[in-house]
Parts: C-alpha cells; sequence; structure tokens
C-alpha cells in the first residue's frame, strides 16, 4: 500500500435498520485527494443478503437515522455554505429537503418517536462573531472575555462564544412543495429584502444560558430530551457529568442525574420501556480520575445509577448503547479487537460479535443485528448478524487488497520483569533482512488493533519491517494494565515498548536488530521522545504531535487542567523526572519532529520548544509543520497533506535508515 492508496480506505459509520428488519443504511466515507476532503454517501442493503446500494450522491452525507416508521431517512449534509444541516428523502430515496439552517451547523440529532419532529444540538454564536455579521472579518471580532478554566477544544476553537444548545424542529415530507428564490425587485426605500427561505419550519430553541450540552436522545414517550450539560467550570476542572430532561413542548427541565453520583458520561440510550443507560464511569472524589477509566454499562434507577459491567475487565469507552428487547448491545476493547457484546438488565454478558473485528457501530431490530466494522483486509465492512449467523454484506475492502496488505503477526514477548507485551510485527515480502521500524501509539490510553492500518502498510510497503505493541498504560487488558503508569510514566511503558522491539528482532532474523528507528505520535510522541533520550541504538526518530513537556501542558493545552496533572503530578519533582524537556540534552538520535498549527490537544509550543532545544544541543533535527490542521492530521486531516506526511516520514528513513 502506497501514501496515495488511502483513497481505498473506506469506512463505514453507525449503521440504522429499518423497524422490521428488512433494510439497512449506513454512510461510507474516504479520503480523496482530487477534492482534498473525505467524501462519502448512504447506502441501502435490503436484509438478509441484498446487495447495497448507493442511495444519496451528496459529497460528505452521514449520520443517517430512520423515522419511528421507517419511511423517511434524515441525515446530516453540508449546505450551500459547508454547514452540516438536517436532510431528509424517503427511505428508498429520493430528491432531498433541508430540514434545518442552524448558523454554525447540528452537532447531532434524533427522531422524537411520533416521527413528526426532530430534536438537534447546535452552537449559538455571540453576535458579532463566526460570520454572524456579514463582512465582519475575525480579526475585527471584540475581544473574548475568558473567566472560565476552559476556554478551547482541538478540532473547535474557541468554547464560551458559541454554547452548544438544543433545538426541535418539526420534520418536514418529502414530497412537499421545494422552495423558490425570490425574484430581484425594487422595493420600497428603507424596506429590506425578504429573507430567502431554505427550511420549512422555523425552529424552537429549548435551553439557554452559558453551559452548552451534548447527545440528543428522547424519552420513550417523546415527552422529554435528554442531554449533558458541560458547564465551564471557574476555576478547577470537574469531569463529572450532569444528565438532565428537557420538555420536548420547552416548558422546563428537570435533573436526571446529578454531579453527586460522580460519574462522567459518554453516552445515553433510552429502551422502550423507558428505562435510561448511560455509558460511564466514576471520576473519584476530586472529579477528575480519568485514567483507565474503566467505562462501563449502567442504568439509571430510582435508588440512583447502578453498574451493569465489571469495570476490571470491560471497557466500553468506544461506542455506543443499542437497546435490544430488555437488554443492551455495546462495544467492549480487547486486546486489539472491538468484540459486540450484550448485556442483561442482571448484568450477564454474552459475546454477540467477536474474532478479528474492530465493530464501529451497530442497531437492532428485534433479533437482527447490523454492525459496521473494521478489519484487518478492510477499513469498513457492515455485518449482519441473525440468530448466531454472522454474514459480511460488503466488500468496500477490495480496493486496498488489490494495493497490496501485509499481514501482521500477532506476538506476545514476556519483558524484563516477566510481564507479557502483546503486539504485531508486521514485514515485507521475501527474506531480508529488512531495517525496524519501531512504533508506538498514542493515548496513552488507547491501543493499536488488528484493523487495517495505513502507517503500518506504507512503511511495509517502502521496505520496513514494523513493530508495535500495546506496553502498559494501554487499553484492552483490563484496567490496572491501563493505570500501571499512573505518574510513572517512562517507566513500565519504557520497558514494554523495548522489551517487545527486542523479542521481536530476536525471533526473526529476517528483522535486522543493527538497523532500528522510532516513531510515535501523541502520548506515542512523548515515549519516543523519553526513548531516545536513554536509548541510543536509533539511527532516527520522530516525534509527531506530542506531549512533550508537562510544565507548560497546564494552561495552552484543551485537557491541560487535568491531564499532566493525573497522568505526571503537579509537584515540580515529579513532572520534572517524567519530561522529555528534562531530559532533552541528552538526546543525540536524528529526530524529525512533526506537528499541526491548530493542535490545541499538544499545542504546537510542545513541538517548537522540543526542536528548539534539541538545535541549540547541535542534535541533528527538522521540523515540519501542518496549517490548517489539528491533533487528528494523521486519521482525518486534508487528504493532500496526509499523503505529503507520508512523503516527509519516507523521505527521513530513506535519509537515516535506508532499505537494501
Amino acid at each position: 500500500m502506497r501514501a496515495h492508496d488511502i483513497e481505498k480506505l473506506i469506512s463505514v459509520g453507525r449503521p440504522v435498520i429499518a423497524p422490521d428488519g428488512s433494510f439497512a443504511v449506513f454512510a461510507t466515507s474516504r479520503p480523496d485527494l482530487a477534492a482534498n476532503r473525505a467524501v462519502g454517501q448512504l447506502w441501502r442493503v435490503e436484509l438478509p443478503d441484498g446487495t447495497p446500494r448507493r442511495l444519496t450522491r451528496g459529497v460528505a452525507d452521514s449520520g443517517p437515522r430512520l423515522s419511528p416508521d421507517g419511511a423517511r431517512l434524515a441525515f446530516v449534509r453540508g449546505d450551500a455554505k459547508g454547514r452540516p444541516q438536517i436532510f431528509v428523502i424517503p427511505s428508498a430515496g429520493g430528491e432531498a429537503v433541508q430540514a434545518t439552517d442552524a448558523q454554525l451547523g447540528v452537532e447531532g440529532f434524533a427522531w422524537a418517536p411520533d416521527g413528526r419532529s426532530f430534536a438537534y444540538v447546535a452552537r449559538v454564536p455571540e453576535p458579532g462573531r463566526y460570520g454572524s455579521v456579514e463582512g465582519l472579518d475575525a480579526s475585527a471580532e471584540a475581544p473574548r472575555h475568558i473567566t472560565g478554566i476552559r476556554w478551547h477544544a482541538n478540532g473547535l476553537g474557541y468554547l464560551a462564544d458559541r454554547p452548544a444548545h438544543l433545538f426541535a424542529v418539526s420534520a418536514p415530507q418529502p414530497d412537499s412543495e421545494p422552495f423558490y428564490e425570490p425574484a430581484a425587485t425594487v422595493l420600497p426605500e428603507g424596506e429590506q429584502p425578504p429573507k430567502k427561505p431554505v427550511i420549512a419550519f422555523e425552529p424552537r430553541r429549548l435551553t439557554e444560558g452559558a453551559a452548552s450540552h451534548g447527545g440528543v436522545v428522547f424519552s420513550a414517550d417523546g415527552a422529554e430530551i435528554l442531554t449533558v450539560v458541560d458547564e465551564i467550570e471557574a476555576a478547577r476542572r470537574d469531569l463529572r457529568s450532569r444528565v438532565i430532561a428537557v420538555a420536548s413542548d420547552g416548558s422546563g427541565s428537570r435533573e436526571v442525574l446529578g454531579v453527586d453520583a460522580d460519574l462522567s458520561v459518554y453516552g445515553i440510550d433510552v429502551a422502550d420501556d423507558g428505562t435510561i443507560a448511560l455509558l460511564a464511569h466514576e471520576v473519584g472524589e476530586a472529579g477528575v480520575d480519568f485514567i483507565a477509566p474503566g467505562v462501563g454499562l449502567w442504568l439509571v434507577e430510582q435508588s440512583g445509577p447502578r453498574r451493569l459491567t465489571d469495570d476490571e475487565t470491560i471497557n466500553l469507552g468506544d461506542g455506543h448503547i443499542t437497546p435490544i428487547g430488555d437488554d443492551f448491545l455495546v462495544q467492549d476493547t480487547t486486546r486489539g479487537r472491538v468484540r459486540l457484546v450484550r448485556v442483561t438488565r442482571a448484568g450477564e454478558l454474552t459475546e454477540v460479535l467477536g474474532g478479528d473485528v474492530e465493530v464501529a457501530g451497530h442497531a437492532a431490530a428485534g433479533d437482527r443485528i447490523v454492525a459496521a466494522v473494521a478489519t484487518p483486509g478492510s477499513a469498513g465492512e457492515l455485518v449482519v448478524i441473525d440468530g448466531g449467523d454472522a454474514r459480511t454484506v460488503t466488500a468496500f475492502g477490495a480496493g486496498a487488497a488489490a494495493s497490496g496488505i501485509a499481514a501482521p503477526r500477532e506476538l506476545t514477548v514476556d519483558g524484563r520483569d516477566g510481564y507479557p507485551v502483546h503486539g504485531w510485527v508486521a514485514t515485507p515480502e521475501g527474506d531480508g533482512p529488512f531495517p525496524v521500524i519501531l512504533q508506538i501509539h498514542g493515548g496513552p490510553y488507547a491501543s493499536y488493533g488488528v484493523h487495517l492500518f495505513d502507517e503500518t502498510q506504507v512503511l511495509v510497503e517502502a521496505g520496513y519491517a514494523v513493530v508495535y505493541s500495546n506496553p502498559r498504560g494501554s487499553a484492552g487488558y483490563g484496567r490496572a494494565h491501563g493505570r500501571s503508569i499512573r505518574q510513572a510514566m517512562g517507566t513500565v511503558d519504557f520497558a514494554d515498548v523495548i522489551d517487545f522491539l527486542d523479542g521481536a528482532i530476536a525471533g526473526d532474523p529476517r528483522l535486522d536488530g543493527t538497523r532500528v528507528g522510532i516513531m510515535g505520535g501523541s502520548y506515542g510522541g512523548y515515549l519516543t521522545a523519553w526513548v531516545i533520550a536513554h536509548d541510543h541504538r536509533f539511527a532516527g526518530a520522530i516525534v509527531e504531535r506530542g506531549f512533550l513537556d508537562p510544565a507548560t501542558f497546564q494552561g495552552t493545552s484543551d485537557i491541560g487542567t487535568f491531564f499532566g496533572d493525573e497522568y505526571v503530578g503537579v509537584s515540580a519533582e515529579d513532572i520534572a523526572r517524567q519530561s522529555p524537556m528534562a531530559v532533552v540534552d541528552q538526546v543525540t538520535t536524528p529526530t524529525l519532529v512533526i506537528h499541526s498549527e491548530l493542535d490545541f490537544r499538544c499545542p504546537l509550543e510542545q513541538a517548537t520548544r522540543y526542536y528548539a532545544a534539541l538545535k541549540r544541543n547541535g542534535t541533528e533535527a527538522e521540523m515540519l509543520v501542518f496549517p490548517g490542521e489539528n491533533h487528528e492530521l494523521t486519521r482525518s486531516g486534508q487528504p493532500r497533506h496526509r499523503v505529503q506526511r507520508f512523503d516527509a516520514v519516507l523521505a527521513w528513513w530513506a535519509k537515516h535508515l535506508p532499505t537494501r
């Protein structure tokens, strides 16, 4: 697989299924170099074994939601100004009718149970900001008065001057008459031209104030809408969530879950009998304990929330809830896979879909289940599950397979302290010897998995053996594994990645242990910088979007109010003993630093200060800065930038770790 083959990586989003289980609809997305953006449409497949057909023709249609009777399909599409809005078509296909005209676009929506309306979340800008005044450039806006502990978010920007509010709007009928642009006319002096209508009904705003709202879930009877309130704290970060139920008619709201429950809520859904289910985790007495959080399934009961799943062994942090009968479907991350499991209200758990898959979304009607999955050979497919029978009904991975995919070999290495380290080795065809690149994932509470991974495949195509593992601190191996580096970063995680590298080389004569490079992004950038300060075997290094100086993370990062405090500690001594900046003078490895201008997660200053220190110390170093990109460059950045990044990575390795 070469860099430009990212166009062949087609992912499948969360599907929806008709109430009678007769068909499913899902969205696809892929990078497109010509358009220089992600593109995709909606697809419909008749169940159980029909052939998928393209349902829409938008540039980037996403987020399908079927009306309760299955007759209409709502989804998100960019309007004439590129703002994401809700559109509606007949579920069999047809011309789309625009349902919203939110000034900054829609962030999430849901059908009312009676199918007559939607509820949605949209950000509301302060007057004079974000294009709300025609011709007023951002540089000419009034200054921002900030009083809270948070003010920005990666991928968004400033927060307080555009809170997200809850709205309701009547749903248009797809066969309604279209709107017509008024013809030009001479108006009497002082009279303003009428606003061009683009939607059938005016929305009703249901929430007010400075707080934002996330998530839109109707109660079973449609009388209320559940949403999570996000209030910017005055002085100290608090991860505890407050869930409220807003009356659909706008008459008020009530609290469903208070901060006294000490839960951080990731997702909400409501069963047919009205039972409220949550994906959530406990955050401790201080309200900021988020490390290896043990996200589980909870039910909101009269006596308070009740956990159904084990927080030590089950990790439901990636995914959503689907009610199915009296039970619930959720996604459990384990050993590089994401399996689909069914949980009863008594807490009994049954695997529905496992094996070499990473489930990305699911839906159910009766006993029929559909799931979007990634596999070792495909970035996205749709699977239909009837009883115990699972069938893949799409073939989106064919294009990537034709470009050449190396099948990684799974491996477990016993580390120096006897701890097992799990990971993979991917190699080019042939007998070698191949130069080796050690890859380190971000997070740290994340993981490498079995899905088709462009970062590895491009390196293998270029002639490198790639070694990558899930060291202590990663997700998917139990909560203790994830929490083992709390205020101990650069200790057992450092040992694990090096031990796995050594074990992989020792176990495969095709890997040339005398020619080794290292690279990683985010936390992987942190650990790469830490490793090259303590181990000088590497011919070169790439430190990307790294967490490099905990001392300056507070006050610059959008998660700086709690991330460094929890992972590293707050004392000067704790920070110094775990800081790559504190040991940068020990680095002699040639290092390429890659970062994005709009990265608010690991801000650009983390990279520039590290790069400047390398240069000052006389270490060979180069820096690559991407304009207009944020922390998600390698996953969802502009396709041309993603290819240019690959080009720079391969050029760096060709210089410092050439293949023979």
